[in-house]
């Protein structure tokens, strides 16, 4: 009885946590958000502490797991409407390398060292940092790297993503809010308008809300 119970469990659990990671959507294990991964921890804990615990009810560890799944969808859902919201839960991408030149005060407070770096460089096939014009930490941890020859400056910074300006992008680019806010009315679009607004060769590209099906 006792290890019919157990493969019982086994395989309601392994049922729930399959339809459990449907619900918090499609994602490769390197791309987990930090909620995503601290729920996914939790719910290992919980499936292990019911299966070794076949004598109490489903119900104690199935409750806390439909909460933190709850949790989650209405975390992710806050985070994809706004943008201050999803910096602060996933981070944002950090400019390692700039137009060639290493940001270290950004390395130091990504907590990312030189090592680091040529060791990643390296898993791309990339000998000397010289060959680098852009390199960017992406929120999960890799890195994206465009060589001189590649980018030739034509890398697309994100300007303005749901209406809100990216300071960093402007530091970058050596322009100002009233640059872009002439620009804007220039081509007859307000801020509250755009959806996605990118910078590439010296261009402002727009994508509209409205235009967003």
């Amino acid at each position: 009885m006792k290890y019919f119970v157990i493969s019982f469990r086994s395989v309601f659990f392994y049922i729930i946590v399959v339809c459990v990671y449907k619900i918090m959507g499609k994602r490769e294990i390197g791309e987990l958000s930090v909620i995503d991964l601290i729920v996914s921890l939790f719910i290992a804990e919980l499936v292990a502490i019911s299966i070794e615990n076949y004598k109490e009810s489903l119900f104690i560890s199935l409750i806390p797991i439909i909460i933190l799944v709850f949790l989650q969808c209405i975390t992710s859902r806050i985070s994809l409407k706004n943008k201050k919201v999803r910096d602060v839960i996933d981070g944002k991408p950090s400019v390692i390398i700039n137009r060639g030149k290493i940001n270290f005060k950004e390395m130091l407070k990504q907590r990312y060292n030189i090592d680091d770096l040529l060791s990643q460089l390296r898993s791309q096939s990339i000998k000397s940092i010289e060959e680098v014009d852009y390199a960017i930490l992406e929120i999960n941890g890799k890195l994206s790297v465009f060589k001189k020859s590649e980018s030739d400056n034509k890398y697309p910074l994100p300007v303005i993503i749901n209406g809100i300006i990216d300071n960093d992008t402007l530091i970058q680019i050596n322009k100002s809010k009233e640059w872009i806010k002439k620009e804007l009315l220039r081509k007859r679009v307000s801020l509250e308008e755009i959806f996605y607004c990118f910078y590439q060769d010296n261009s402002l590209y727009i994508i509209e809300k409205n235009k967003i099906k």
